[in-house]
């Protein structure tokens, strides 16, 4: 069985060279020439069409999206689907939102065609050396396709967790713990830059990652952003947001479950949109060192 992966951007490159480097057959695809550039220097087998990664895949055909969550995965879902046959699987890895999923999921069924929604965390390191994930969908498709999420996955790092659209929703959940976690440890280090005492932050760090119960990969990230740069003064604190946060508030207000701790920190996101603060700040190192996501720097 080849796998398909379709996205060969930050984190779709490193699950590709990850399962490469497991002996998993792959072979890529992404729009993007620089992004298939890019992969072929890694000597990735890399197809220059969609139709063409999905001609090298056999009878059997499984496709994995790393793409964008949202108009494109469910453009490419729908082209997929044209495209498949009966029997072939579709994997969305991205961060899509799990109603989206359930769809999907639904349109794909009706030509037959097997669709698993796929949770994935641990930022571009964990998609290189051993990721977190949770998979969503028939479990008999899942079983079929196990070994890749093995593969993919750390220790003890892969979860089948149940109908189609589990699987994202358990990362939207996910995102949204994700965020307020974030959020305490930037209002922390906040406090510390506003006090009297000339901490220094990367020391702060590292000592809290050491025999702490605040220690976390989290504040790792935090102990590498203020080693690269020790007041974060070359970046705003603007923060952005992929939307599993408002998607996780609004799921909560539909089940009437109070999460004042996620909903503030979403609120915060917001509100750096038009303030500098300290935690924004922070908080903005983190995503940037965990999933790549861009930083607004001063001169921008």
């Amino acid at each position: 069985m080849k796998l398909g992966i379709v996205g060969l951007g930050k984190m779709g490159l490193n699950l590709a060279l990850h399962l490469f480097e497991k002996n998993i057959d792959v072979a890529g695809f992404d729009v993007s020439e620089q992004a298939r550039s890019e992969a072929k220097k890694e000597n990735l087998p890399v197809c220059n069409s969609l139709d063409e990664l999905l001609d090298q895949l056999g009878e059997e055909k499984v496709v994995l999206l790393s793409v964008p969550a949202g108009k494109i995965t469910n453009s490419l879902v729908q082209t997929l689907i044209e495209k498949l046959n009966p029997g072939d699987i579709i994997i969305d890895s991205g961060n899509s939102y799990y109603k989206d999923s359930v769809r999907n999921y639904e349109i794909a069924k009706e030509k037959g065609i097997e669709f698993l929604d796929c949770g994935t965390s641990g930022g571009m390191e964990g998609a290189r050396n051993g990721a977190c994930l949770m998979v969503g969908g028939n479990k008999e498709t899942f079983d079929k396709v196990e070994h890749i999420f093995k593969s993919l996955a750390c220790e003890k790092g892969y979860l089948y967790t149940g109908k189609p659209g589990s699987g994202h929703f358990l990362k939207m959940i996910h995102n949204g713990i994700e965020y307020g976690m974030m959020q305490a440890i930037g209002e922390g280090f906040d406090i510390l830059n506003a006090s009297d005492y000339d901490y220094d932050f990367e020391k702060v760090a590292s000592l809290w990652n050491h025999g702490s119960v605040i220690r976390s990969w989290l504040m790792e990230l935090v102990e590498k952003s203020f080693k690269e740069d020790p007041k974060l003064s070359n970046i705003r604190g603007v923060v952005g947001a992929s939307g599993e946060g408002k998607w996780t508030v609004e799921e909560a207000l539909r089940l009437n479950i109070p999460v004042p701790v996620i909903a503030s920190s979403l609120f915060v996101r917001n509100a750096s949109q038009i303030e500098d603060s300290f935690s924004a700040k922070v908080v903005s190192s983190m995503r940037n060192q965990f999933g790549g996501h861009e930083v607004v720097k001063h001169n921008d």
